[in-house]
Order: C-alpha cells, then structure tokens, then sequence
C-alpha cells in the first residue's frame, strides 16, 4: 500500500501546557488533529468550570492563524471539587471529562485525590449525568513498586471504585500493561483505555540500557517488552475499546536532562507517521482509522470528524526535526529509533 486515507485524527489525551510554551506547540497538534482532550494538570489546576474556560480561550488564542481545532476540556479532580459545578460544566458543553490524579503520580499532580472516600459526592453526580472519568491508573504508595503501579490500581483503586459505581464510565488513560489491556477486555461496559504512541514504540530498555536516556522517560514509565506487544495486539486489533492518546507532554530540555528530569515525551509532532509505522509492522494498516479517528469518538458521543487525510508512503525516509524552539526553550522530539516513511497530507 502507498496512499491511505482516513478520516482526521484526534488525540485523546494531550498536555499543551501554557503561556509560551502552549504557544510554541500548539501548531504541532492542529495540524494533525481536529480535536483533543486537554489535560487541567497547570500550575494552578484547572479545577472549576471558570478556569476550564478561561484556559481554552488562552488555547484558542494560540491558535496558528488558519488552523482549525477543537480543544475538549477536563477539570482536575480534587477532594474539594463541587459536584454542582461539574454538572454546569457539563451541561454548558465545555466539559468532556475530570480527571483523576492520584497525588504525586505525576506532572503537577501533587493537589490530586489521597482519599477516594472524599470525592466520591462528585464523581456519584458524575455517573447520574454520564460524564466520564479519565484516570492516571497509578498508585503512589512507596512500598510498590514503580513496574507494578498500574496492576496495584488496579486491583485497590479501579475495581473496588467500579463496583461501587458501576454506571459510572472511566476511562484508563494511557494504558501500559498487560494487566491494564486484559481488565478492559473482561468489562463488558463503561471501560476503555487511550494508548500512547510512545508506549508501542519503546519499552524499559529504551531508558536505561547504554546510559540513562531522559528523552524516553514518562510517566507511567514504560514497562517490560511483553506489555509493549500487548499495547500493540490491542491498539491494531480493531477493539472499540482502545483509542489513540498520545499524552504528548513538552518539558524544555534543560528540566529534562538534570538530576531529577521531568516526566513526558513530545509526540505530537510525529504520531501519525509513527502510527502508521507500527500498524503497518503488524499487517493493520486498514484498522488505523478506527485506532485513530473513530473509537475515540464513540466512547466520548461524538460524530468522528468529516474532513480526510490522506498518508503517503515514501520511498525514501521523511525527517522531522530533532528539537522545536519554543519561547520557554527547546523541546527534544520523541525518535522512535526507525526511519518514518509514512507523511501525512491533506486529502
């Protein structure tokens, strides 16, 4: 195959940061994706619905002169969140989701939920009124460790939070275990899980063998290589389920590559070649559309986008740059370590 056309993609899960730095990356994503749900882990929060607004306007204002996007905006849930706004939120159009942080699982994400106990008024008006919760599926306990954070979720947080709330629908965000992709799988309703493009791509080794590699670490942390093939079986294998997020999340180099580097890869620049790369490695070039462009969709109740793209295969390598220039600094471009033949235009 040379030429594939699909529909537009959207991103599921994306961290634009803000100020500067929301304005040096902006123009990476509206160019290859109408919509994407925007993460509220700032510095503050967005943890009401007048601050979910007044960040999407500061998004909309970033805006490259002609692009056309979508953000879909989320609130950080805290033990403190009210449940009476969270519904006006909803009801106004401009919240697609909360999101759970548990505290210290990440980026700016010491003010989440320590106790579920505390937010469980809000997230009980969340599933009358059927918005859905995105989780970081991680504990933060010290005794576990790091590798097994998602499973240990799973099993003390996810399951016990679902039978209690059943009609409640979550999403597993950036899934990164087997554990994670079979406890989707054996739920019959209101379960989905994003998968990361970074997360098919690299396992544990790409951090640590031959010298610490801080470009590839994230949060989660990329786990052992039989997680990443169980990433790649769901993601091409056409399950509604899985969809694409791809958790690009920009650091400037300096906070990066220091002696305690920031968590995040910047993918949003390069996803849809990377994309096409690995599905068409497992023989599923025609299920990246649905991966891309119409599970996603589904699972949040909105119509998959209207205007195609069209992918081209090159014979020889396309580039992309190995840094952008922001006004906060430099960001490093994810490198998937194979050469990308596959670039994207529009249809």
């Amino acid at each position: 195959m040379k030429t594939l056309t699909i529909r537009r993609p959207d991103d599921w899960h994306l961290h634009l940061r803000d100020g500067a730095m929301l304005e040096g990356v902006i123009g990476d994503t509206s160019r290859n994706f109408a919509r994407a749900i925007i993460m509220p882990n700032l510095v503050p929060p967005v943890v009401t619905t007048a601050d979910a607004r007044a960040y999407r306007e500061r998004i909309m204002a970033a805006l490259p002169k002609g692009h056309r996007f979508e953000p879909l905006m989320t609130l950080y849930l805290t033990e403190e969140t009210d449940p009476a706004d969270v519904q006006r939120g909803k009801e106004s159009g401009l919240i697609t989701a909360v999101k759970l942080y548990p505290a210290g699982a990440t980026t700016n994400s010491h003010g989440g939920v320590r106790d579920m106990d505390k937010a469980m008024g809000v997230l009980e008006r969340m599933a009358k009124i059927g918005l859905p919760l995105c989780v970081h599926g991680e504990v933060t306990t010290p005794e576990v460790d790091i590798f097994d954070r998602e499973a240990v979720f799973i099993e003390t947080v996810l399951d016990p939070l679902r039978r209690r709330l059943p009609e409640l629908k979550v999403t597993m965000e950036h899934v990164t275990t087997k554990d994670g992709v079979d406890y989707i799988i054996s739920s019959r309703t209101n379960l989905a899980g994003s998968i990361t493009t970074h997360h098919l791509i690299i396992n544990r080794n790409a951090i640590l063998v031959g010298g610490i590699k801080p470009h590839y670490y994230c949060l989660p942390v990329a786990k052992r290589e039989d997680h990443r093939l169980a990433l790649r079986a769901a993601a091409t294998s056409g399950d509604p389920r899985f969809f694409l997020g791809t958790d690009s999340a920009p650091h400037v180099d300096p906070l990066k590559e220091c002696a305690c580097g920031c968590a995040g890869i910047y993918t949003s620049i390069n996803t849809v070649s990377c994309l096409a790369h690995v599905f068409e490695e497992e023989g599923a070039l025609d299920r990246l559309e649905a991966f891309t462009s119409l599970n996603g969709p589904a699972w949040y109740g909105l119509a998959p986008n209207e205007e195609r793209i069209t992918l081209v295969r090159r014979e020889a390598p396309i580039s992309f740059p190995k840094k952008i220039e922001t006004g906060a600094g430099p960001v490093t471009v994810f490198d998937p370590m194979f050469p990308l033949h596959w670039e994207g235009a529009d249809a």
